[in-house]
């Protein structure tokens, strides 16, 4: 059996949560590989809705084996509490719910460290959610990080408290004037976690390919987005991890032979959350209409997202890296309430046409759009449940997308709901 990525092509918040819950209906493992509790996947089942921070989007189907690859930061209060939350809520979580060892622990000093930075930066801040998570990648890499398999061993994690202290505790005392953490008040701290989190410790990677063998099929679901990716994103206004395809098969561990589909997902329009540039931006009434009626604040952090018409150039960009197989177009419905619809097409920098994604960070800052106008369709479209059921102008805005992006379309999300989608199926 073969596995499907979920993945944004913009700068997150694009519905990939929607997405994974339409295709998990197939699925049998739904995994997450990037990321940490700063991505935030919503589902709606009936008048409920499930806004997810680590666990995976699968878990609302309840047949799902859900797993945390080991490409992922996991914060240990914030994982439990999900969980908590969930299963309060009737949900079967923790006996569904596997976390790989490999995964590396998001600690205390990690979330100061990354509230210290952005307010020196001041207004070169990158606008993180101050969760964390770049600390945390950067003690992975730098070999001082604390993993989930550690807390089942209290002498190793002391030594490894101890190793990451040395250096972080010099700088909370010397450049921040803080009290220095302690290594057994830490390790006091996790091992309560031990407990709640020991039964769900899993080598997801093996969990998946012994899956896959067996012709189970897995669904794989990005954190943050493509224009958020550490490599390939707009640096450095960017996450920690690689949330592209790339990063799916190092985080998850299962090899690239069984990776089949990739749906790439944007919305009908451009967000952002933080700094950084966003070319399509707009500062008018309509952005304000297009927040609203699309509820445009972050799940994990509630913050006001930015808002601007669809970029063309940067998601055929960033189609294009992630090879996606399949195209999936949410919040149409929000355009409904507007007007006219601008669709960006290329840009104009220093006088000159562009037609391709700048690589360059200067170029980028001083692109201006160059718009091709479409016209709205002003009516409600909540309850088409085929694209022949859509207004003419609406289908002609999906078809040209489409056709630019050169994907076929597996899904339209036409509203929050469930069952508020255009479903084009795809053999996940």
């Amino acid at each position: 059996m073969t596995a499907t990525v979920v993945l944004g092509l913009a700068w997150g918040d694009e519905g990939k949560g929607r997405v994974c819950d339409a295709l998990a209906s197939d699925a049998d493992y739904v995994s997450r590989y990037s990321g940490g509790n700063n991505a935030g996947h919503t589902v709606r089942v009936g008048r409920e809705e499930f806004k997810l921070n680590l666990v995976p989007s699968g878990i609302v189907r309840e047949d799902v084996v859900c797993t945390i690859g080991n490409g992922v930061v996991v914060n240990p209060e914030a994982l439990a509490g999900e969980v908590q939350a969930l299963e309060e809520r009737g949900l079967s979580v923790r006996d569904r719910l596997k976390v790989d060892g490999r995964a590396h622990l998001i600690m205390p000093y990690h979330i100061a460290l990354d509230s210290h930075r952005e307010i020196a930066l001041g207004e070169a801040r990158i606008g993180t959610t101050n969760r964390g998570i770049g600390p945390a990648y950067e003690d992975k890499v730098a070999r001082y990080g604390i993993r989930v398999q550690d807390i089942s061993d209290e002498g190793i994690l002391k030594t490894k408290l101890k190793a990451a202290l040395r250096e972080k505790n010099a700088i909370f005392e010397n450049v921040y004037g803080e009290e220095p953490y302690d290594v057994g008040e830490l390790a006091s701290r996790l091992l309560e976690f031990e407990e709640f989190i020991a039964p769900m410790i899993s080598d997801t990677g093996t969990l998946l390919r012994e899956g896959l063998e067996n012709r189970r099929k897995v669904l794989l679901e990005g954190g943050q987005a493509t224009l958020l990716d550490n490599d390939h994103g707009t640096y450095p206004f960017v996450t920690s991890s690689n949330p592209t395809v790339g990063g799916a098969i190092v985080g998850s561990g299962i090899p690239t032979r069984y990776l089949e589909y990739v749906v790439g997902v944007t919305k009908a329009y451009t967000t952002r959350v933080g700094d950084g540039p966003m070319p399509t931006e707009l500062f008018d009434e309509t952005a304000e209409t297009i927040r609203e009626v699309g509820r445009e604040y972050g799940t994990a952090t509630g913050r006001s997202r930015r808002v601007g018409w669809l970029d063309l150039p940067a998601v055929k960009w960033a189609a294009a890296l992630n090879g996606i197989t399949h195209l999936a177009i949410t919040l149409l419905d929000v355009l409904s309430a507007v007007e006219k619809i601008n669709v960006c097409v290329g840009y104009e920098i220093d006088g000159e046409r562009f037609d391709g994604y700048p690589m360059h960070q200067t170029d980028l800052h001083h692109a201006r759009p160059v718009y091709r106008e479409l016209p709205g369709w002003g009516e409600d479209i909540t309850g088409c449940r085929m694209r022949v059921d859509l207004p003419r102008e609406a289908r002609e805005f999906v078809e040209f997308v489409e056709a630019e992006i050169g994907a076929p379309l597996c899904m339209i999300s036409v509203g929050p709901e469930r069952e508020q989608a255009i479903v084009e199926r795809i053999a996940v």
